[in-house]
């Protein structure tokens, strides 16, 4: 498993005679068609509140996902990374740039200070979650909820010491999640301990806590903490068959007055390669945001919980530059007390409380 933090695999380095340092280029292209059973007449798979697909937020017509471009340059102490993303999923990503259609999804630069501590400066991936923003990293296609809740990147400062090849552990001090800037003085703290127990098994325990409030008009920031808890394995049983989990639970406090607000998930992962070119897998997940403290919401603003349920499949073209996907989705939301809905039919009302989709994604990567 890749963190958000890490960059596809680049490309070989070219390196100048007689020079220590080596420049590579990567990246990937994605787009994909989908198809909704519920034919809404927004043509759209997000529900009433926006939220419930993550990227692949188009039906029944192709679309565009990303384009990534990324450039590094390493020697022996030291590397730097710039990674840019653009296409109509870069918004969706990047606060920090919204309404761009380009964004900055990685900019910084690591020294390693000893063979076993590293620094790293800049704006990096989160630490947090199971899947990536990359498309071709990822096994499906369609991102989680707990990945669309993010958090998406940091800017700031951290630190990873390896104690071996098994163990290790990173630190850092971050400005507001999801952000270039700060809107406080107050600083968020990141954290990561990685641990193999066990020859193919990584375990990821992930954390974050900080304070995004706004000061008041005095110059005085509510103690208002957004903090999480993430938990992130893979067991690679045999050479054919993988099983992940992904596992987090946060909260929100909004303003002095209002008392922290719970969220949490589960998601576990199947994947199994028939040949060398042709996998499938699966996903379940249960997400529950009932207290309404995260962008999962029902049609009048208020929280609500969803089981999804994941099949993608998995060819592999070109010796590995082309990646074709197909898959099935289906989202299965709460009832809500009020009898309310929260998918569009065909007339454009919300009349349903499932969606599925059915659709293929094709990828290229360099």
């Amino acid at each position: 498993m890749i963190k958000k933090e890490d960059s596809l695999a680049v490309s070989p380095e070219t390196e100048e005679p007689g020079k220590k340092g080596a420049f590579s280029f990567s990246g990937y292209v994605d787009a994909y068609y989908s198809t909704n059973f519920n034919k809404p007449l927004s043509q759209r798979n997000v529900g009433t509140a926006g939220t419930a697909r993550v990227f692949d937020q188009r039906a029944d017509q192709f679309a565009l996902g990303l384009a990534q471009t990324v450039v590094k340059y390493t020697n022996q102490k030291s590397e730097v990374v710039v990674d840019l993303v653009f296409g109509p999923n870069a918004d969706l990503a990047n606060y920090a740039n919204l309404g761009t259609a380009l964004a900055i999804k990685q900019a910084y630069f690591k020294y390693d200070i000893t063979e076993k501590w590293s620094a790293t400066i800049g704006q990096f991936g989160t630490h947090i979650g199971y899947e990536v923003i990359d498309a071709p990293v990822n096994f499906n296609y369609s991102l989680s909820n707990l990945f669309g809740m993010g958090p998406f990147y940091h800017t700031g400062l951290k630190s990873t010491y390896a104690f071996s090849e098994k163990a290790s552990l990173m630190l850092g001090v971050v400005n507001a999640v999801d952000g270039f800037g700060d809107n406080n003085r107050k600083k968020g703290i990141i954290g990561q301990f990685f641990i193999s127990p066990a020859k193919d098994w990584s375990i990821y325990l992930n954390a974050i806590r900080t304070n995004d409030e706004n000061p008041s008009s005095s110059g005085v920031v509510p103690v208002a903490y957004y903090q999480m808890l993430d938990l992130a394995t893979t067991y690679q049983v045999s050479d054919h068959l993988l099983f992940g989990l992904n596992a987090a639970i946060g909260s929100q406090q909004l303003t002095d007055s209002t008392g922290a607000k719970p969220w949490g998930g589960v998601a576990g992962y199947v994947n199994y390669a028939i040949t060398e070119h042709i996998g499938i897998g699966a996903r379940y997940e249960y997400f529950d945001n009932s207290s309404g403290a995260r962008a999962l919401l029902d049609f009048q603003k208020n929280g609500t919980s969803v089981n999804s349920l994941t099949i993608t499949g998995n060819v592999t073209l070109a010796e590995g530059h082309v990646l074709v996907k197909p898959e099935f989705r289906l989202d299965a939301y709460a009832k809500r007390p009020n009898g309310a809905r929260e998918f569009e039919d065909t007339k454009g009302a919300f009349t349903h409380n499932n969606q599925s989709t059915l659709g293929v994604a094709f990828i290229y990567k360099f």
